[in-house]
């Protein structure tokens, strides 16, 4: 089911599609492809064993969403991420990543869906710790890699199958991760630390910022890729956004604090350097220009963009092929903005 409306954002006019499906929605990201413009995939969340993912797209000319029944597919427990294998000029297959009790890798075809790979890391155990997010890295689309909430981040090869890398990068169970370059990833933790690891020397990791309050968990991160010196990072139950320079660590350089309630998502620009968009339980998605950011702590900035959802944002995601557009899931809701 999907419709289309126009709304006043500040002085202009908005252009907003909506999909809404039979089940409260959380993962959700947009496809990548040049190809297939206006795809998105879309988790449901249902707290027991059978959720599923639909391939949703928008027929710009009718100004609908229609979900693809055909590519549909059954997922075990709610996924806690999703991404499109980062791939805008087609050269690879056309891949769908999962995150929940394990890593799967889907492939989409005209005929169907089917699970390519299945990944798990902990053979040894009939116990599986579930993974809390991942990010395929986009320099190497073979090389993905995992947060768990057993302390570790795990890099795979998905060409393989098989682990890259694997490390404990926290005290505390990790909540997110983040590629910042080929060989360089960041995490966020339940220790209220943001980590930074590279590859070519496993044995260290710098950490960049601190939780000022003790044991205050960073449940999300967001690294700049149009300007890998910046990363965000929102801390658990939390109104205020920071972002980090990472050539200057502990200090935040910025705290973006015109959210009413706790902040759940966000995410940099794909073709800029200096915006960001995010979204909260106070139904509201604000882009910010970081450009005039005095440093350092600069608490004084004011979105440039503000737009009220229906009800608390969960899900935020910048398209990287439209960077026009960005979308956002509420309740049983997925919307896509043009911005």
């Amino acid at each position: 089911m999907g419709e289309h409306n126009k709304v006043m954002i500040g002085d202009k006019c908005a252009e907003i599609y909506t999909y809404e499906s039979q089940d409260l929605v959380y993962a959700m990201n947009w496809s990548n492809r040049r190809d297939k413009k206006f795809r998105l995939a879309v988790g449901s969340f249902i707290e027991e064993l059978n959720n599923r993912v639909e391939i949703i797209t928008l027929d710009d000319e009718t100004g609908r969403f229609s979900s693809d029944n055909r590519l549909q597919f059954q997922h075990p427990y709610p996924p806690t991420k999703i991404m499109f294998i980062p791939d805008k000029e087609c050269n690879c297959p056309d891949l769908v990543a999962t995150t929940g009790d394990y890593l799967r890798i889907w492939h989409l075809t005209e005929e169907g869906t089917t699970l390519q790979k299945l990944l798990n890391n902990n053979k040894n155990s009939e116990f599986c710790a579930p993974l809390t997010s991942f990010d395929w890295n986009e320099t190497d689309p073979k090389r993905l890699g995992t947060s768990s909430i057993d302390t570790t981040c795990t890099i795979w090869d998905i060409e393989k199958g098989m682990v890259d890398t694997q490390l404990i990068a926290h005290d505390k169970e990790v909540y997110d991760i983040a590629w910042g370059g080929v060989g360089v990833f960041a995490s966020v933790s339940a220790d209220g630390s943001v980590r930074v690891f590279d590859l070519r020397d496993k044995e260290h990791s710098t950490i960049i910022y601190e939780s000022p309050q003790p044991d205050t968990p960073l449940l999300r991160l967001g690294w700049n890729k149009q300007d890998p010196r910046y990363m965000a990072t929102l801390l658990m139950d939390c109104s205020k956004v920071v972002v980090l320079d990472i050539r200057f660590p502990t200090l935040p350089v910025a705290e973006l604090q015109r959210h009413q309630a706790s902040v759940n998502a966000l995410a940099w620009a794909p073709h800029s350097s200096c915006h960001i968009c995010t979204a909260g339980d106070d139904s509201q998605a604000l882009i910010w220009d970081l450009s005039s950011m005095s440093q350092p702590m600069d608490t004084s900035l004011d979105p440039i963009l503000a737009y009220s959802a229906g009800a608390e944002v969960n899900q935020l995601q910048w398209s990287t092929s439209q960077p026009d557009w960005v979308a956002i899931c509420f309740g049983s809701k997925t919307q896509i903005l043009r911005v």
